[in-house]
């Protein structure tokens, strides 16, 4: 009984973030910024996907979420919002309105998962040349739909 009363003292928002996915749930500030894009690609026919083995569409949700252990000294943020949003418009805009069979060829099956992984790195990449000081969690999320959803995350 006194360890379902300590669960209940944990503020319903924690848990909501565990449940989603939440980037590391030590680092204490986060900040998210959210864009879309919309792209085609196909699974290549691939047995596992069925109807969606072949051509067809998507249009991601894009959450990206920053997160660190203290805030910048000279700012008081985690990242520059704008500079955020800027970051993330730049690498959709290497996917959106554009066919992913294109892009990736015929070998790489364009999951939710992988895409995570490629919007993540790039946001990465750009944030160490571009934000030089910002160390910390970096989470991508993709929604399909609102009921389904890949992430991906790495430090930086």
């Amino acid at each position: 009984m006194r360890s379902m009363m300590k669960l209940f003292l944990i503020p319903a928002f924690c848990i909501a973030a565990l449940l989603v996915g939440h980037v590391d749930a030590r680092l204490p500030f986060t900040l998210g910024v959210r864009d879309s894009i919309m792209i085609a690609h196909s699974f290549h026919n691939h047995p596992s996907f069925g109807p969606a083995g072949g051509m067809h569409g998507a249009t991601y949700t894009c959450d990206v979420e920053f997160a660190c252990e203290e805030l910048d000294s000279d700012a008081n943020w985690v990242i520059d919002i704008g500079k955020a949003s800027d970051i993330l418009s730049e690498i959709l805009a290497k996917y959106n309105l554009k066919n992913l069979d294109e892009i990736f060829g015929d070998d790489i099956l364009t999951t939710t998962e992988f895409m995570c992984r490629e919007i993540c790195q790039g946001i990465a990449e750009k944030v160490r040349e571009q934000v030089p000081d910002f160390h910390g969690d970096l989470c991508v999320k993709l929604w399909e739909s609102h009921k389904a959803w890949a992430s991906y995350q790495q430090s930086i």
